[in-house]
């Protein structure tokens, strides 16, 4: 079937990284719903068509292998949408100032192309994945989204303010509507990087020892991915605002040693742990994230999982993906 054939009183989204973490269980949700259209783009730089294979079975979903910095391309793929929820870039953290081009390149000018795409093509709503790392090393614990921004301590942080940026000013410009969500770490199905993900390979290649970056003291907060998803899904259908910005995160921190110790215990293991030491496990790591919710949760949002629980389903979910693992996936 045709993608005009299949479009008549649809709500057409259009995803980038579809086929990514957030973005597979986001295109998988919708495509629950009989009613929901979903062009999906990906170049799989990260993204797994495992996660999506579901999806390419549904007569309802369109995939495309495109790159994010081919503007025309956009500007094609983006004619039969009617919002953007615009999930795809780099968020390898750690090596920003070793790939010093990638966050610029993968988050900014992409996002910038993506606006460019819309306007193109008179499409006036976009969803945006943002980050905490945006508060830097903020003095405000928890952190509202009204709090000011410090000195940037990482690129990649660094990118996302100017995503941000770009966006409310398209916003103002050329009368569009934005959702932007500032998440901490999420957790949970299809996760395929992140600190659990590094732990978890240390040990399948060696269970009797484990490095840890930093003194293993870093407080983060963490999100169970299904939970991130009913927020997105909630907050697109109550605002109405030009520009809206959440939060999205748990009430609560642990310490990275925690998450060491439950990660440790549910795969039955007991390695010697190796701490690089100091307060922050590489350059740009914030030490404490913690933010404030009270923004989204007045939708009537909550989370279902706490941390612990969430940490324990991702265990699980690679121990039974080990693919996942395997470089030439």
């Amino acid at each position: 079937m045709s993608i005009n054939q299949n479009l008549s009183m649809r709500k057409k989204y259009i995803i980038t990284g579809c086929a990514g973490f957030i973005g597979s269980n986001l295109t998988n949700r919708l495509l629950q719903n009989s009613n929901n259209f979903i062009i999906g783009i990906d170049n799989f730089s990260t993204g797994k068509r495992n996660f999506i294979w579901t999806a390419l079975k549904n007569k309802n979903f369109f995939f495309y292998k495109a790159d994010l910095l081919d503007l025309n391309k956009l500007k094609t793929l983006f004619s039969k949408g009617d919002l953007v929820i615009h999930l795809a870039a780099n968020a390898d953290v750690q090596y920003g100032p070793i790939h010093t081009k990638k966050d610029l390149e993968q988050n900014t000018v992409a996002t910038y192309n993506v606006l460019e795409a819309m306007r193109f093509n008179k499409i006036n709503k976009i969803i945006f994945s943002s980050t905490g790392s945006v508060y830097g090393e903020t003095n405000k614990i928890p952190t509202p989204e009204n709090a000011p921004f410090p000195i940037q301590t990482s690129l990649y942080g660094a990118s996302k303010i100017a995503c941000e940026g770009l966006i409310t000013a398209y916003c103002d410009a050329f009368n569009m509507q934005s959702i932007i969500f500032r998440f901490v770490s999420i957790l949970g199905e299809n996760y395929n990087h992140g600190h659990v993900y590094d732990f978890y390979k240390q040990l399948i290649n060696d269970a009797k020892k484990l490095t840890i970056l930093g003194n293993g003291k870093q407080r983060k907060s963490y999100l169970y991915v299904e939970d991130c998803v009913d927020a997105i899904l909630l907050a697109l259908n109550k605002c109405d605002n030009k520009i809206n910005i959440f939060n999205l995160g748990t009430d609560e921190y642990c310490e990275l040693n925690s998450s060491v110790k439950l990660i440790c215990e549910t795969l039955k293991l007991k390695p010697k742990l190796k701490f690089t030491g100091g307060e922050r496990g590489w350059i740009g790591d914030n030490p404490f994230i913690y933010l404030d919710t009270k923004k989204i949760r007045s939708l009537g949002w909550k989370p279902k999982l706490n941390i612990k629980d969430s940490i324990i389903k991702t265990v699980h979910f690679l121990k039974k993906n080990k693919w996942l693992f395997n470089k030439k996936k």
